[in-house]
């Protein structure tokens, strides 16, 4: 090559590792604010991350909403990198952990997952959402009034959360408070009548209360919203056997197994089983 050519080309390579990111269309900016379609989501927050005219606090929320939609893809380890670059241009940033506490609980890292909504409502102590999945935490980890002391302050905050009743709901079933647990559920539904974990939650209930039509009504109905509700296919199972239905018991155990391997250990904590 030539020295005129060979300069020609090292200048142009100079040029393009020196031009500036291009600018985020308002299109990326809005797609990245908005929970859509994933791609698009991470299309145009991973815009916005390039352009370099943005503020650090705006990138940081780019990096924790595209996280956002790779979580809902299943890539969690890449969730998680968005999430330490949000934290990091934002160490304030209460819903960042929150966010991350979520993927954490999703990869089985209970630990990470508890002390990062620890933090979310340390910095955020009226963020019902972080309390209501921090009393989850509580409860999968069998710390049942710490549980409940997270639903009460989530249901405070929030009377309308579905979620934290459900949450409150199961907690009180566990635990044998049957009719503060019905309450819960019966508040939930009223709220969103197709809500199936609060049907669900509602059977276990009324399989506790020894109301087995009940029960088993509840479970078909949360069934017929989402058909993959291992623990309402095991409770009606437990409840169509106590009604000396054998057959059609032990199949829905069977189905209830097949979606989830551990689910008769995860109804034993209720004190159900067939």
């Amino acid at each position: 090559m030539r020295a005129s050519a060979l300069h020609k080309l090292l200048a142009f390579t100079m040029l393009l590792l020196s031009a500036p990111a291009l600018a985020a269309s308002q299109t990326d900016v809005d797609n990245c604010r908005q929970p859509l379609e994933d791609d698009r989501r991470i299309a145009g927050c991973t815009a916005v991350i390039n352009d370099a005219s943005m503020s650090p606090r705006l990138i940081s929320a780019a990096y924790n909403n595209r996280a956002i939609a790779l979580r809902h893809k299943g890539q969690y380890d890449q969730a998680i990198q968005d999430h330490n670059e949000a934290i990091r241009l934002t160490p304030d940033f209460a819903t960042a952990f929150n966010s991350r506490a979520i993927v954490y609980s999703l990869k089985g890292e209970t630990d990470l997952a508890l002390q990062d909504y620890n933090e979310a409502i340390r910095l955020n102590p009226t963020d019902a959402i972080a309390l209501q999945n921090r009393g989850v935490i509580f409860r999968d980890k069998g710390e049942f009034q710490k549980a409940l002391h997270d639903f009460d302050e989530a249901i405070r905050l929030n009377p309308n959360f579905v979620v934290a009743l459900n949450g409150r709901c199961a907690t009180n079933a566990m635990t044998g408070q049957l009719q503060a647990a019905l309450a819960d559920c019966e508040r939930s539904l009223q709220l969103r009548p197709n809500e199936a974990f609060a049907l669900d939650a509602r059977g276990i209930v009324w399989l506790k209360l020894g109301q087995l039509d009940n029960a088993i009504a509840d479970y078909t109905a949360a069934l017929r919203i989402n058909p993959q509700i291992a623990g309402s296919l095991y409770g009606r199972g437990i409840a169509q056997i106590k009604k000396g239905n054998a057959a059609e018991g032990n199949a829905d155990i069977a189905a209830a197994k097949v979606i989830k391997a551990d689910i008769a250990k995860e109804m034993s904590v209720y004190g159900l089983a067939p």
